[in-house]
């Protein structure tokens, strides 16, 4: 795994290049990189175009209840060039590694991985956009200051084992949701179109794919989702800090309901719709590119 996370960073050095050398490489790369790149800039742009409907879901799980009202309509895209950056990486890890591993050992052993890799930057991520959102910090060079002064790197990671706990299931179920629904969209197709072997998913089949997956995922990991942003957004509440996670759960069971543990879900359902939607949407087209790009060097 170690190697493989070597030559992902080393595929987006040489894919981000903006030099001439860039187009003699290309030709050199394995054929499962062009994933790297197409699935990286694939989540980027989805990310940054959907980031104030994220900014929603985070505001309605915070512990205090925060509204807009509270941070100001500045917090809906505070920090979103910066951290949906982060998501080039994100991407590049989930779809590179999924690429490499789904081949040999199947999707579902290739989703969690490539969601346990990614988790080395979606974290960091997490962490400085739902502190941006809540008012903790006034902008992202304070906030990385900040974290890093009075907590240093594993400041970053807070709240990682609910993070993890959340991302593995959740790209589990979306990536695997994707290949049923990819299989049954193109039989349904064979079987009204008499094509067999030649039919391909249209944008508008991804789109719906995506979205149709991501439903099913958050609604599965949605009370994990909840936790992870109460641990992460602490520092905006003057209520005692949570111990734990276990802590975390049982005290909003026990004082809000369980009900506040789907708190948010009507933004997220947007968000992680819209999200997915348009990854799984533009990564095959982005795919598609650079592959034909490669094959005319």
């Amino acid at each position: 795994m170690k190697v493989l996370f070597i030559q992902l960073l080393s595929l987006l050095t040489i894919l981000l290049s903006a030099s001439g050398k860039t187009e003699c490489r290309l030709s050199s790369l394995p054929p499962w990189s062009h994933k790297v790149l197409a699935g990286g800039c694939s989540r980027a742009f989805a990310q940054a175009v959907l980031y104030p409907v994220d900014a929603l879901r985070t505001l309605a799980q915070t512990r205090d209840g925060r509204t807009l009202a509270d941070v100001g309509t500045g917090a809906l895209i505070k920090g979103c060039g910066q951290t949906s950056s982060f998501a080039l990486f994100t991407g590049a890890f989930q779809f590179g590694i999924y690429g490499v591993v789904q081949p040999k050992y199947g999707p579902l052993i290739a989703s969690a991985c490539g969601a346990a890799g990614s988790c080395l930057v979606s974290v960091p991520q997490e962490v400085l956009k739902q502190r941006l959102v809540t008012g903790v910090y006034k902008n992202f060079r304070e906030a990385v200051q900040k974290i890093y002064s009075s907590e240093g790197v594993l400041g970053f990671y807070s709240a990682w084992k609910p993070t993890v706990s959340r991302n593995v299931p959740f790209v589990i179920a979306t990536f695997s949701s994707r290949e049923v629904l990819q299989r049954k969209i193109i039989e349904f197709k064979e079987r009204n179109e008499e094509k067999k072997g030649q039919m391909k998913l249209s944008s508008g089949d991804n789109l719906l794919i995506g979205i149709s997956s991501a439903l099913v995922a958050g609604l599965a990991t949605q009370p994990i989702d909840v936790i992870k942003t109460r641990m992460m957004t602490q520092a905006a509440s003057n209520a005692a800090p949570y111990k734990s996670a276990f802590d975390c759960a049982s005290s909003i069971i026990r004082t809000e309901s369980w009900r506040k543990l789907y708190s948010g879900f009507g933004q997220r359902a947007v968000y992680m719709g819209g999200l997915w939607g348009i990854t799984f949407t533009l990564e095959p087209v982005l795919t598609s590119y650079l592959r034909n790009k490669r094959d005319a060097q």
